[in-house]
């Protein structure tokens, strides 16, 4: 069985996908729609597409697509699923899933009306570090888990000046400004994907930004912020408590490891930094680096990551790791890019295999509410000098 795509925005990250979604067994055909028609028709020549949309409602109409994959700013993701859900069709999503309440709850009751797969395709679900902590949770390594920490650890100057220089045009710096909290899945994800409870109560504190570059500057800002970093304590379901960091100027090398988690347990612990990975019980420590260390797939300088701002390439440079099972995985992407220590092939096949059983993919409508719904309130919390709010949630994912 399989399925014709739609990609929504030719951007620095979907060109990775639309490879990866092209090259699937799973995948009949993949189009691909832009605001900038010449991008679109750019990555379509490139990545050998069977051809472009000049908008995204005319994709919806079109009887010809099955799915989209939405990868458009951050704050444009809700409408745009909701849209593609209404029109009968299937979605994977980047991150985040939406920026307010609302836009959660009405994607997760489209979904839960059409019966149509929704995907949001959070890396950090397929870190190393977070697939060895769900292992070692599963098999009751750490005793009773009770505190966790998952950072996002992305300086401006490493990347994301570029990015928004791409995405934004001339008002680039009011997109720039996008609140720390309202982008968490990649340090939310991080825990909960290994940890099977949910974040019930926040608080949250901001630090303002002092660079002076007009960039979290809330006179130009279209989101009102001047926080750069904010830190996070979540309560969860159950007992026990995780912390998040979401910091974006930090003295850090993010080109080597965005994302780092920790887990502390009764009976045992994981730490990981930038460079290495330790398990520690009451007899010892064990140094795991090796074992959640991706290999390099790509030099930096591959014609594959040609459009791809330098800056941002180590991000789409990694293998898998050792912990990784790429057994499942389908041979046709062997040789082909792979980014975010080692997850895109895994959110790629995810997808596709949902959508052609119609089954539950792992970071379903439920599961992405979750782990985007604590960053959102988090931000109200900082907004509010760190008052403790409740979060909503709207529970487990249906059984298939």
């Amino acid at each position: 069985m399989t399925f014709s795509l739609g990609i929504v925005g030719a951007g620095q990250f979907s060109g990775q996908f639309a490879a990866l979604f092209h090259a699937h067994p799973g995948v009949r055909d993949v189009y691909v729609t832009d605001l900038l028609p010449e991008r679109a028709e750019q990555l379509a020549a490139t990545q050998g597409l069977a051809g472009t949309f000049p908008s995204y409602e005319a994709m919806l109409e079109s009887p010809e697509i099955d799915a989209v994959a939405v990868f458009t700013q951050r704050w444009t993701h809700g409408p745009l699923v909701l849209a593609g859900l209404e029109a009968g069709k299937h979605v994977y999503s980047a991150v985040p899933m939406a920026i307010t309440v609302e836009e959660i709850s009405a994607i997760i009751d489209a979904v839960r009306a059409t019966g149509l797969t929704y995907m949001m395709g959070e890396t950090s679900h397929y870190n190393p570090a977070t697939v060895h902590a769900r292992q070692q949770i599963a098999a009751g390594a750490f005793g009773r888990l009770f505190y966790a920490e998952g950072d996002y650890v992305h300086d401006m100057d490493l990347g994301f000046y570029d990015a928004y220089r791409y995405s934004g045009g001339p008002d680039w710096k009011a997109t720039a400004s996008y609140p720390p909290l309202l982008y968490p899945t990649h340090s939310v994800g991080g825990v909960l994907g290994a940890w099977r409870t949910h974040a019930v109560s926040v608080s949250a504190l901001g630090v303002r930004d002092e660079r002076g570059d007009g960039v979290f500057d809330r006179s130009v800002s279209r989101f009102d912020n001047d926080v750069s970093n904010a830190t996070a304590l979540f309560e969860v379901a159950g007992g026990g408590s995780f912390r998040t960091n979401e910091f974006r100027r930090v003295g850090y090398p993010s080109h080597i490891r965005e994302s780092r988690f920790r887990f502390f347990g009764t009976e045992g612990s994981m730490e990981q930094l930038a460079t290495v990975a330790l398990w520690q019980d009451k007899k010892g420590v064990e140094d795991i680096s090796d074992l959640l260390e991706p290999r390099r797939s790509l030099a930096p300088d591959d014609p594959a990551l040609a459009h791809v701002a330098p800056e941002l390439r180590a991000a789409f440079t990694s293998g898998s790791a050792p912990v990784h099972d790429r057994g499942r995985l389908p041979r046709e992407f062997a040789q082909l890019p792979n980014g975010h220590e080692g997850s895109h092939h895994f959110l790629a096949d995810d997808f596709v295999r949902a959508v052609n059983t119609r089954t539950m993919p792992p970071v379903n409508a439920w599961t992405a509410a979750r782990y985007t719904l604590p960053g959102i309130v988090a931000h109200d919390s900082a907004r509010q000098d760190g008052a403790r709010l409740p979060i909503p949630d709207f529970g487990d994912a249906p059984q298939d």
